[in-house]
């Protein structure tokens, strides 16, 4: 008797904190869907899908060995989705199926994004929007915004299969990334980057080659940790020199500088 009384009051412990977990990361005011995971920075959505339909499965053209799909979503940002995404499946049962940069930042000059997660069980697609969720605050860290533009850096020590599937990024290998808008900026950026550190240069995208049209110029490079992490931390210096000079106020971090 006793033991069943033990075992009653452990299980109606588990359940209530399986509640609030859920509840913290799950929903919102007005918001009951089970689809529903969570929103975040630069109007970001995360969502999930535990069966989707074949017919839907054929058109999105990815292995039906996916039976869910988390789906990540966002009016502004894209590079602290991306490197959000890496992170999501380094820790979790889950594939990139697809990233797709839209025309958007919600009227700026850069993009927003779609993201979609593949898994077999639906509950490694929710944890890996989970976890592309809570990573979002750090990796906004480096974005800076004004009515002017913005300037964005990224850096992780070892790139995974989302930086490698949008950049083509190597795998392992530490990988940055330095975005300037207005464009102009972008191209100095990537030049300063190149010439501070001993990097190898793996993209350049500009308005008419590689963006959605976006005004802005994307550069991408990998090599040792340190040298990545030089590279990117010169190109923001003078970037925000520069940026300061369309608009007189402070250009500012989005959340916390990280890199």
């Amino acid at each position: 008797m006793t033991n069943h009384l033990v075992e009653k009051i452990v299980s109606e412990v588990i359940n209530r904190q399986s509640s609030k977990d859920n509840c913290s990361s799950s929903c919102v005011e007005g918001c009951g869907l089970t689809e529903f995971v969570g929103t975040g920075i630069g109007q970001t959505i995360g969502l999930v899908v535990a069966n989707v339909d074949n017919q839907l499965h054929e058109l999105l053209e990815v292995d039906k060995k996916y039976r869910s799909i988390g789906i990540l979503g966002a009016r502004t940002g894209a590079g602290p989705h991306i490197f959000a995404a890496d992170e999501a499946v380094k820790a979790t049962n889950s594939e990139i199926l697809k990233i797709e940069l839209a025309r958007d930042t919600n009227g700026g000059g850069g993009h927003g994004c779609l993201i979609l997660f593949g898994a077999e069980d639906v509950s490694d697609a929710r944890r890996a929007v989970e976890v592309a969720l809570a990573e979002l605050e750090r990796t906004f860290g480096d974005v800076y915004g004004t009515p002017a533009g913005h300037l964005e850096f990224q850096y992780t020590a070892r790139a995974s299969y989302a930086l490698n599937k949008a950049f083509g990024a190597p795998i392992g290998k530490s990988f940055g990334i330095t975005v300037g808008c207005p464009a102009a900026i972008g191209v100095l950026m990537a030049d300063i980057a190149a010439k501070s550190a001993i990097v190898d240069a793996i993209s350049y995208s500009s308005p008419a080659k590689g963006t959605s049209f976006s005004n802005e110029v994307i550069f991408t490079f990998s090599g040792d940790s340190g040298a990545v992490r030089q590279a990117v931390q010169a190109a923001r210096e003078v970037g925000m020199q520069l940026l300061s000079t369309l608009d007189p106020a402070e250009v500012k971090s989005t959340t916390v500088p990280y890199i």
